[in-house]
């Protein structure tokens, strides 16, 4: 099955670095359709990257609203790698509300490495503007998003929004809601895994996809196959260690620690949950994760340390050290060009509420943790059309219709 001529329209949150690496994967993927290496599925229900349409932008930077997708994610503060630059999208970038988007201390770094908010929109800022903030203003810039969301029948919308924007990942959920677009929920703001949220989405009848996208190849990923491999060998963790270095926006924006607690639970949640499944306590286990420190000079590179101290065969000693380095927003990249077709399939399939194995697949605080094998095998089924256990409970349609289905 292939619906090569069907187009899933797709809105952006945040024209940065994630959204560069997409935008550059989609139009790569599309120009050599037979190049499969580096995607972890090249035919999602039918879908591949060609059938990825993005039909409009939201950012509160002066130097890419009014631009065209195609210029503004080569646009500053953006330094994630080119990759492919023969971009064709010419989808518009509008305006948002800053809300609580942008960390005030990105003010003291310079501007090629930080947010310029466009002057009107400082209003907006619920962070700095104090008794000069326009709920007015920021009333009419909602209307607008949904009027420009409707125009460009917006399908899918992904959230790319700086880590700790409670406010503004809210925001754009009550437009989801309303207007009937699924969420792809890329940062640890909890929606698809907060049982209050995902109810509104069920009762909209849309599914979502969240929370905090989890890298194709990257330190999360990692943290869970060495915790999963040391308890499947019969070890007891002792220390599970995970440290962060990187350059980008995403760094600098968690250098005001008061916006790094949802991404610490977040990152601490992918190790702690395979002890969860497994029924192992963690009470005797130091578990430590998360950003550690913003290195301008890094630029998108991102190196992540571990360290695992276990507990083997009579409790001899194993120790594990290692490294990892990637160019952080590519590794993204590579995970949500999946989850925006699984979204979708789901949305044809009739399910509703957050997908359990999409998102424990590919977030890091999905509304269910599970071990890779059941993650990947819920992805698999989806990407075949396949109810399982898990799906047949979000069907929209009554239990016969279901049947109907197999």
């Amino acid at each position: 099955m292939s619906n090569i001529d069907q187009k899933i329209k797709v809105a952006i949150v945040g024209v940065g670095n994630c959204a560069s690496s997409l935008v550059q994967g989609v139009e790569y993927y599309t120009r050599y359709a037979d190049k499969t290496s580096g995607l972890m599925a090249d035919n999602i229900g039918g879908y591949h990257a060609e059938n990825i349409e993005f039909v409009c932008g939201f950012d509160v930077d002066e130097r890419k609203i009014g631009l065209e997708l195609k210029d503004a994610i080569f646009t500053k503060p953006n330094c994630a790698i080119e990759l492919y630059t023969d971009i064709k999208s010419e989808a518009p970038i509008y305006r948002s509300p800053v809300l609580d988007g942008v960390s005030p201390q990105m003010r003291s770094y310079p501007a090629e490495n930080r947010f310029v908010v466009k002057d009107e929109l400082k209003e907006t800022d619920l962070l700095t503007s104090g008794e000069r903030y326009n709920a007015e203003l920021t009333a009419g810039i909602r209307e607008e998003i949904v009027a420009r969301l409707q125009a460009h029948e917006a399908e899918v919308l992904i959230n790319y929004l700086p880590v700790g924007s409670q406010l503004a990942t809210e925001f754009y959920a009550g437009i989801c809601l309303e207007l009937g677009i699924s969420l792809v929920n890329c940062i640890p703001v909890f929606i698809a895994s907060d049982p209050e949220w995902e109810q509104k989405f069920i009762d909209a009848g849309i599914p979502i996809i969240g929370d905090d996208m989890r890298s194709q190849f990257g330190a999360s990923i990692l943290s869970q196959m060495l915790q999963e491999l040391a308890f499947e060998r019969g070890h007891h963790v002792k220390a599970h260690i995970q440290r962060n270095v990187g350059g980008n926006t995403d760094f600098l924006n968690m250098e005001d620690k008061n916006r790094l607690k949802s991404k610490k639970i977040s990152k601490e949640n992918v190790i702690r949950a395979q002890n969860d499944i497994r029924g192992i306590s963690t009470a005797d286990s130091f578990l430590h994760a998360g950003p550690s420190e913003y290195i301008a000079f890094y630029g998108d590179n991102k190196v992540a340390n571990f360290r695992l101290e276990l507990e083997g065969f009579m409790g001899s000693p194993v120790t594990l050290d290692a490294q990892l380095s990637v160019q952080d927003s590519p590794n993204s990249a590579g995970v949500v060009i999946d989850a925006v077709r699984y979204v979708y399939v789901a949305r044809e399939m009739g399910l509703v509420g957050a997908l359990r194995g999409p998102s424990a697949a590919t977030q890091k605080t999905p509304p269910q943790q599970m071990m890779f094998a059941d993650a990947t095998y819920e992805c698999h089924a989806l990407a075949k059309r396949e109810l399982t256990a898990s799906t047949r409970k979000q069907l929209k349609m009554s239990p016969v219709m279901a049947d109907r289905m197999d």
